[in-house]
């Protein structure tokens, strides 16, 4: 079926985030997962390594991105993504997403089937919603 209805969607919680599956192998999808992103007020994320490439928009909040442990804009900033802005993560980099803002943050977030993410300590999480 090609319109995803918001009721139908999956709903996942990790490391204190939300994570709304619409697109999956799991639902039909043969390409792209996609998802929607709530990540809670004044948190700090947990930094992964993932497989394949990712692409968050934010739709509301702030989201603060870190790419192998530097900030992820060229002037050695922190990189905050506000509404309208678009974040590219290459594949093999390790990711932090935190939310320094006073409300939660959203994004729309798409990869590539089959996704993983090595944590620190090495272990490798499959995350159902790219699965």
């Amino acid at each position: 079926m090609p319109v995803l209805h918001a009721a139908d969607a999956v709903v996942h919680q990790f490391h204190g985030s939300v994570f709304t599956s619409f697109a999956s192998p799991a639902r039909g999808s043969r390409e792209l997962c996609a998802w929607r992103l709530e990540v809670p007020p004044g948190s700090r994320g947990v930094p992964h390594t993932i497989s394949k490439e990712e692409i968050l928009l934010v739709l509301s909040g702030t989201l603060r991105v870190t790419l192998d442990g530097a900030p992820a804009s060229a002037d050695a900033r922190p990189a905050d993504a506000r509404p309208g802005d678009a974040v590219l993560v290459p594949a093999g980099a390790q990711l932090q997403v935190d939310n320094p803002g006073p409300a939660p943050a959203v994004a729309w977030v798409t990869t590539s089937v089959g996704l993983e993410a090595t944590m620190a300590g090495g272990a490798a999480i499959r995350p159902p919603w790219t699965q």
